[in-house]
């Protein structure tokens, strides 16, 4: 039987807000185990939520990017169920009036473009954290994460192969960067997903019954998963067996999944309208200011780093990958409008510079008008190209101007012809073999020249007026 994958993903986003969704515990990562918490998040009696603005603001965000539909009126609900890290016993969340609906995110595969669309985004908060410590029969909770705001992006099943789950996930996360919305750091838990998959015969309308993926915290842990999953419904299929819906964990260090629990539906949560907090009533013109904000998105920026600036594929999907970067190059383009050249530093000289400190541009002391500096100096032809990357290390090492380092160094380039002269004859004089090699035919030997007389020069040297010399001395 010719089987295909369906597969729909549930992506949990933590917000990039300072403060949790009902209360003002802040939300920074790495702090001692429940010491950022308070009677709201711990869901003492008594006690009433407050709705954080700004985790509102970026959920529409979000939302207007995916090109979902907002209700201006929306609520919270409760969503009932125990466990040990949800201390109130029901996570608010949004079930019937979600923020958002009827989206879509385009994704480009090999063969062309498609839209997956999104089915519901939505707010809620984060439960806490149980720690299951090794050698131990007890477990320990931590609920500093508790009440962190979170919003759920609700996909439709409309992925049928790994890669477009993957290219999906990519090209939400750089959505999600640019916006603002989340920092979307897996190995801190800020993006996390669930994905569904059931298998049917190719070609029918009929969906199978779904296993849900539970807690996948890195794009290769959801590939794996769903890779692994499809061939054991498969498996199950083909043999006559029928695959049951529910809820299965993802064991990556076996490479296997294992049941959790039948799945379970929306009457099993028991929700509720959300009786301590009101109604959200959205005003129209605030939806429309969000809007105004979004700032330009990352298809759209790879779309004029291509065809604005003439930059290949490989160079705009790299400046749009590291947002960074790809800010730090629009910002060297309005002051000097060389693409080619700037790319070239930034991709090259400049990436290698940071991976070898282990920091990030802003972390560094480059600047858009250092780096504009040296490569309008090379372009110039007042420092040579070697000398350049040396300046560019002096900028990272010192902090000084570019300008300052060259004029210390004394790296500013000789190109007068006579001032050369003597040292090109001197070269011709000291190394008549490679001289013989070069007027024989070799006309590698003329590097070597070349080389020898930059060595001379200390790199001041214009290796294009030295060559034009060496030229015309060994007709």
């Amino acid at each position: 039987m010719n089987l295909e994958p369906v597969i729909g993903l549930e992506v949990h986003v933590e917000l990039a807000t300072k403060t949790k969704m009902f209360c003002g515990c802040p939300t920074s990562f790495g702090a001692s185990p429940n010491t950022q918490v308070c009677p709201v998040c711990l869901g003492m009696p008594g006690v009433l939520p407050v709705i954080n603005k700004e985790a509102v603001k970026l959920a529409i965000k979000t939302a207007l990017a995916l090109n979902c539909k907002i209700n201006l009126f929306t609520r919270f609900d409760r969503k009932n169920y125990y466990y040990p890290d949800l201390p109130k016993n029901y996570q608010i969340s949004q079930q019937y009036l979600p923020l958002g609906v009827e989206g879509w995110l385009e994704i480009s595969l090999k063969e062309g473009s498609k839209k997956v669309r999104i089915h519901n985004l939505h707010l809620e908060e984060d439960a806490g954290k149980n720690l299951h410590l090794e050698g131990t029969d007890y477990s320990l909770v931590d609920l500093n994460r508790a009440g962190i705001p979170l919003i759920e992006i609700v996909t439709y099943p409309d992925m049928r192969t790994l890669e477009e789950v993957e290219v999906f996930m990519n090209t939400l996360r750089e959505i999600l960067i640019y916006i603002g919305a989340s920092d979307c750091r897996m190995e801190e838990g800020h993006l996390r997903f669930e994905a569904n998959v059931s298998l049917r015969p190719k070609g029918s309308k009929t969906l199978g019954p779904k296993v849900e993926m539970k807690n996948l915290n890195s794009f290769k842990m959801v590939l794996n998963a769903l890779k692994y999953e499809i061939e054991r419904q498969s498996k199950v299929i083909q043999r006559g067996g029928k695959v049951v819906q529910e809820t299965r964990l993802w064991d990556s260090e076996r490479g296997i999944s294992l049941p959790m629990r039948y799945k379970e539906e929306a009457q099993d949560y028991r929700y509720f309208p959300e009786p301590d907090l009101p109604p959200l009533d959205l005003p129209p013109e605030w939806i429309e200011e969000i809007r105004q904000e979004l700032p330009e998105l990352p298809q759209e920026r790879r779309k004029r780093l291509k065809e604005k600036w003439g930059l290949t594929p490989q160079e705009a999907d790299l400046l749009v990958g590291e947002k960074e970067l790809g800010d730090f190059f629009d910002e060297c383009i309005k002051i000097y409008p060389h693409p080619k050249s700037i790319c070239s530093w930034l991709l090259g000289p400049v990436l290698r510079e940071l991976r070898e400190r282990k920091i990030s541009l802003k972390e560094s002391p480059l600047t858009p008008e250092y780096l504009v500096s040296i490569s309008k100096m090379v372009e110039e032809e007042k420092i040579t190209q070697t000398n350049a990357k040396f300046c560019l290390y002096e900028v990272f090492q010192t902090k000084k101007a570019p300008e300052k380092i060259i004029e210390e160094k004394g790296w500013i380039q000789v190109s007068d012809k006579g001032e050369l002269e003597g040292i090109v004859d001197k070269v011709i004089e000291e190394n008549p073999k490679p001289v013989e090699d070069y007027r024989r035919g070799k006309t590698q030997a003329l590097g070597f020249l070349i080389g020898r007389v930059m060595r001379l020069t200390g790199g001041k040297a214009n290796p294009k007026v030295v060559r034009e010399l060496l030229q015309e001395k060994l007709k």
